[in-house]
């Protein structure tokens, strides 16, 4: 026979289940598909203790300083980078925030990937996946705001608010403005065009348009 105590129970791991997945909905990942086989499957590390989501993310005790971030659970970059620069780049580009600043605490070369639940790790990002250890000056800019006054200033980017695309691949396409689909709060960042949940797009591995015929630059560059 089933106890009040135990209602309870039942009732309070389904409100937070039903949090978690309001949460993710919000952040626009819920629908990224499957990230078990991915790049981000860290079960057969040997650091993550054979769970998947845990090096980021955990149901108790999260970091919620960033924004973002659901449920957030490793260590965040405190590094300053040197951001991309450009003549010809009209937009300004600050430092990174938000979803890219989660990106960057494994992917800076600083952190180190077993750096999370409160715990100090010592296996660090090398070689080409460490893309902020050398930097971020050599690589597209993120964190800044792209919106249709950027877009007429520069006269060669697609006005976000009416440029529309198409993400995704067989069942779990989505399409939209740029602004809806690709943009995150109105700013180009890393999960603008890499799906950090799923291998998005057959082929090209946590991407979210294919880059045959440069389709992914030509998403927002109009050229």
């Amino acid at each position: 026979m089933t106890t009040m105590h135990q209602l309870r129970g039942l009732a309070r791991g389904c409100a937070v289940a039903t949090a978690s997945v309001v949460m993710l909905v919000a952040a626009g990942t819920a629908s990224a598909g499957r990230i078990t086989g991915s790049a981000h499957d860290f079960s057969t590390t040997g650091w993550a203790g054979g769970e998947i989501c845990v090096a980021c993310h955990t149901p108790h005790k999260a970091d919620v300083t960033v924004s973002d971030a659901p449920l957030w659970n490793h260590e965040l970059t405190t590094k300053t980078f040197t951001v991309y620069s450009s003549p010809t780049l009209d937009a300004t580009v600050p430092q990174p925030d938000g979803s890219s600043k989660l990106c960057l605490s494994c992917h800076d070369g600083t952190v180190a990937l077993d750096s999370f639940g409160g715990t100090t790790g010592t296996i660090f990002m090398t070689g080409d996946k460490a893309v902020g250890a050398d930097e971020l000056n050599n690589d597209h800019p993120i964190s800044f705001t792209f919106d249709t006054a950027l877009a007429n200033s520069d006269g060669a980017l697609h006005d976000p608010a009416t440029r529309t695309v198409t993400i995704g691949s067989g069942d779990r396409t989505k399409s939209g403005t740029l602004d809806q689909v690709m943009l995150l709060a109105g700013k180009v960042q890393c999960a603008s065009c890499h799906d950090v949940h799923n291998n998005f797009v057959n082929g090209n591995p946590l991407l979210r348009i294919r880059t045959n015929g440069s389709e992914l630059c030509l998403a927002c560059h109009d050229k």
